[in-house]
């Protein structure tokens, strides 16, 4: 064979055999949040300490497909005042329907047990942390509920944030154009028969720090210990994680007019949506 043919031959092999060396690279440590709910936590009112379902009422725990948070803080102390710690996230707000408010289109959407957020070492404040902020903003979950004494399930998406305007929710298969701003209480319902909307009286919002640092009256910052000091210093070389956990505890609540447990809908079983607020935060480090 031709010298030359062979040499041309050789260098496909030649070619192939010769690989590549890639520079090193670290990968920077973060602290992770994830968002869970469970409803076997303990139930908690708005001061953060137990809470039995009130006379006349009933509870359920709802069945969660999304939850959205629009506010993360960790506070040093339990004297830190709301905005003095270390604020890790604070979702997009606007003034289009009016006063400002969380805007529904630019949210986070989170399932229970995803990641909620990532933050690089190098961009966390340095310090000791003993408590952790976590304000909602909105839920969608399934429902158990009676028309005519007859059982269905249906899906519910919950307006818990401070303000927030909406322009479009699908809450199932089904989608509700609302283009304004709805306070803390807002729903909407959708059945196998309808869609229909309406406004909660209040939503119970757990702060155990309520003495030493209040929040405001409207929002949904739910405050948690966290079950040891977060310390960072920023020679972090592990990935840290913080699953934020909710209570979901009979977290859905209604007047129940006839006592029998059971949320019964209808024009002859009018059982108004009581509160839709988590009932606690527990915050664990890994």
């Amino acid at each position: 064979m031709n010298k030359f043919l062979l040499l041309f031959a050789a260098l496909p092999l030649l070619w192939a055999c010769k690989k590549e060396t890639p520079d090193p690279q670290t990968e920077e440590a973060k602290v992770i949040f994830r968002i869970s709910v469970d409803p076997s936590q303990e139930r908690l009112d708005n001061l953060g300490q137990p809470a039995a379902m009130p006379a006349g009422h009933a509870g359920q725990d709802p069945d969660f497909y999304e939850i959205t948070a629009h506010y993360l803080e960790l506070a040093p102390s339990a004297y830190t005042q709301l905005g003095d710690g270390a604020v890790l996230y604070h979702a997009p707000e606007v003034t289009t329907g009016g006063d400002q408010a969380i805007d529904f289109s630019q949210r986070k959407a989170t399932a229970s047990g995803d990641i909620f957020l990532e933050v690089p070492i190098s961009q966390f404040p340095l310090g000791d942390y003993e408590w952790l902020r976590l304000s909602l903003a909105y839920q969608n979950y399934g429902v158990a509920f009676y028309y005519n004494n007859q059982a269905f399930t249906g899906r519910l998406a919950s307006f818990v944030g401070y303000n927030t305007y909406i322009d479009t929710v699908v809450v199932d298969q089904q989608s509700l154009a609302v283009n304004a701003n709805k306070l803390q209480g807002f729903w909407a319902f959708e059945t196998p028969f309808n869609l229909t909307s309406g406004q909660a009286a209040g939503t119970t919002v757990p702060n155990p720090l309520a003495a030493s640092s209040p929040i405001p009256a409207g929002s949904c910052i739910v405050t948690g210990q966290l079950d040891q000091i977060l310390s960072i210093t920023g020679n972090e070389t592990e990935d840290i994680e913080i699953n934020m956990s909710l209570s979901t505890n009979k977290s859905f609540e209604w007047e129940d007019l006839n006592g029998n447990g059971k949320w019964d809908v209808g024009p002859n079983n009018p059982e108004s949506v009581v509160d839709m607020g988590l009932r606690g935060l527990k915050a664990f480090v890994d």
